[in-house]
């Protein structure tokens, strides 16, 4: 088990700490597992800098997709893409 720091912004940090949010969807650019501790420390993208609060909270599951596999690079561009929890 290991701690993964990652930044978050204000809007998104609000949401977790309300329990309104309860997945995150983020570039594959780190390595995470299972169990391992995500701390979402806010930032403020204004002001560029963290704003001392933070979030710690423990991985359930982590699924990789590469949705360029899935999808045609234009589309991706023209409508996102959705994660949806139920």
């Amino acid at each position: 088990m290991k701690k993964i720091h990652k930044k978050i912004w204000p809007k998104w940090y609000k949401l977790i700490k309300e329990g309104k949010k309860n997945v995150e969807l983020r570039l594959a650019d780190f390595k995470i597992k299972s169990r391992d501790i995500l701390i979402l420390e806010e930032w403020d993208p204004k002001k560029k800098k963290y704003t001392g609060k933070s979030l710690k909270r423990k991985v359930k599951r982590v699924t990789k997709i590469n949705l360029l596999k899935l999808y045609k690079t234009k589309d991706l561009k023209k409508h996102g893409c959705y994660l949806i929890e139920f």
